[in-house]
């Protein structure tokens, strides 16, 4: 079991250490690291698979040791799996936004509906221009119609109140 137990030791020292050169590969390099990460964990699960059958065969008085020894591997070997699982959907996310802003940058935009809406507000426009100047002229002339029926109400009263008086 000890020597088994080992080299699955140095496998995950080894599987650590891909996983630095994961950060700082390039574009090219990153699946083949990913296919040899993931690989080194799969034969590092054969590996516990094997170890927790013969850590049940230990003695009793090592057997607790050995299962926690092998538990603890298990451990950092499913952190790892963990860990290169984010960077995967990490990297799958930035080259999803790299080809949006791509396809963005390369769109050629053409005049469409839009063109045609912006023509027909600016009719609409043109259209109400003519109606505010009559609206305009409209109330420049309500304007001399108020001060007259003022001036006549006040008249009015003026002469109400001196017959009264």
């Amino acid at each position: 079991m000890e020597p088994l137990y080992q080299q699955t030791l140095k496998q995950v020292h080894e599987i650590q250490s891909l996983m630095g050169r994961l950060e700082t590969a390039d574009k090219q390099s990153v699946h083949l690291v990913e296919n040899e990460i993931q690989a080194s964990i799969d034969q590092v699960f054969s590996h516990l698979e094997r170890l927790e059958i013969l850590s049940s065969k230990e003695p009793p008085n090592k057997r607790q040791y050995a299962k926690l020894r092998v538990d603890q591997l298990k451990y950092d070997v499913q952190h790892l799996q963990t860990a290169l699982r984010n960077f995967q959907q990490r990297r799958y996310t930035k080259e999803q936004q790299e080809r949006q802003r791509e396809e963005l940058l390369s769109r050629t935009f053409t005049t469409n509906g839009t063109q045609k809406k912006i023509l027909d507000i600016a009719n609409m426009l043109g259209l109400s221009n003519t109606v505010m100047r009559l609206i305009e002229k409209r109330a420049f002339q309500d304007k001399y119609f108020l001060i007259g029926g003022m001036l006549l109400t006040c008249v009015v009263m003026f002469l109400v109140v001196q017959y009264l008086t």
